[in-house]
């Protein structure tokens, strides 16, 4: 029985360790499953809370500074706060003394401001009322500096008379001297490129214009890009409308960089050929571009379209009180006529400064402007004294 009893004693020791063992080994497994369980957990939520930052970044919406934009169109319209007014009042004292007194008081502000349009002055014909833009929008942030032509011809401005190494070395220059005239304005540079040129010639449709070829287009367009600037695109319609013209642009509107231009001297509606008399666009063909463009905005979900309308004289543009800028288009009214600097300043006078629209342009022509009696072209310093002061500015 001893004998015996002493196998049996490290057999069942045996046993109990083997148990213990797998005891400890199960329990030391499940807290590592469970360890890793939460730990994944952890993780996952640690992953939603970073995917909701990232919905939250992505879906918030950005927002117009209304402040800024409202200070920089005051400041273009040279606006000048109220100065407070200081009165003399007498009184005599018990002694029968006069006694002289002072007092300063501040006049009224003429601004309105409302909530959907910008600041007013009520005293002032600039800036006028009208919508706030959506945000993205260039003006009046940026002073645009445009350089313009077609590169089939010499005549019609610098970007054909030029290679385009010269070319943006050149309007390198003009943004330069634009900045250090002007430090809180950057400068956007631009190619204005003639996509529809007015022509002599009738053509097979007796239109008297044609549509440049899309590789010209698309070359202005990367020569833009190299300067991280814009392309506006430059419309001479003749005889046609814009109706039947304005489609065709469509596929390039599409494109967050790219502008337009509407040059009323080639629009006639008087059937003569371009050239022959000046031509003209109204506010109704103003405003059907305007909405026409603000749908292109609308669906391809861009920020706003500039768009240019050249004028030197007044029935270029008729009944301009009634061009209704909207969100999604910003429009200038740009001078550009040529000659003298107190001929083109007159000129400026009369089509720019008592017909206000948004904003204005003035053009400046590296040639014309320099014929007899003219002794010079206007520099950065002079166009900035004009009332309002221009926020697009092209060079021919």
């Amino acid at each position: 029985m001893k004998v015996a009893n002493k196998k049996k004693i490290p057999t069942l020791l045996t046993i109990f360790f083997v148990v213990l063992a797998v005891f400890f080994f199960v329990n030391e497994t499940a807290g590592t499953d469970i360890y890793s369980k939460d730990g994944d957990a952890l993780e996952e939520t640690k992953n939603q809370k970073e995917q909701v930052i990232v919905e939250e970044t992505e879906n918030k919406s950005p927002q117009l500074n209304k402040t800024d934009y409202d200070s920089r169109l005051l400041d273009l319209a040279n606006y000048k706060p109220p100065v407070p007014i200081s009165v003399l009042s007498t009184t005599t004292d018990a002694n029968g003394v006069i006694v002289e007194k002072y007092s300063t008081t501040t006049p009224l502000s003429s601004l309105v401001y409302t909530s959907d349009k910008n600041v007013a002055d009520k005293n002032a014909l600039w800036p006028k009322a009208q919508p706030y833009p959506l945000p993205g929008a260039v003006l009046p942030f940026k002073r645009i500096i445009a350089y313009y032509g077609n590169f089939y011809s010499k005549q019609m401005g610098i970007l054909g008379e030029f290679a385009p190494e010269e070319v943006l070395r050149r309007l390198a220059e003009e943004k330069a001297a634009w900045e250090l005239a002007d430090p809180n304005t950057p400068v956007l540079p631009a190619i204005e490129y003639i996509a529809m040129v007015a022509q002599a010639d009738a053509g097979a449709d007796g239109m008297y214009r044609t549509m440049m070829p899309d590789g010209e287009i698309r070359k202005a367009h990367e020569l833009a890009k190299q300067v991280n600037g814009i392309l506006i695109l430059d419309m001479q319609i003749g005889l046609s409308t814009l109706e039947k013209e304005l489609p065709k642009f469509d596929v390039y509107m599409k494109e967050p960089d790219i502008h337009l231009a509407l040059d009323p001297e080639f629009s006639m509606k008087s059937g003569n050929r371009p050239g022959t008399v000046i031509g003209t666009h109204s506010a109704d063909d103003i405003n059907y571009v305007i909405n026409h463009l603000s749908r292109i905005v609308q669906e391809y979900n861009l920020p706003p379209k500039v768009l240019l309308v050249h004028r030197f004289t007044q029935n270029m543009v008729t009944n301009s009180s009634r061009i209704a800028a909207t969100p999604e288009v910003q429009v200038v009214i740009v001078m550009d006529g040529w000659g003298s600097r107190p001929l083109k300043r007159a000129t400026y006078d009369i089509v720019i400064e008592p017909e206000p629209v948004q904003f204005a342009g003035l053009k400046i022509f590296y040639k014309n402007d320099l014929k007899p009696p003219s002794t010079g072209i206007f520099t950065p310093a002079e166009v900035l004294q004009f009332n309002p002061k221009p926020i697009f500015i092209q060079y021919q």
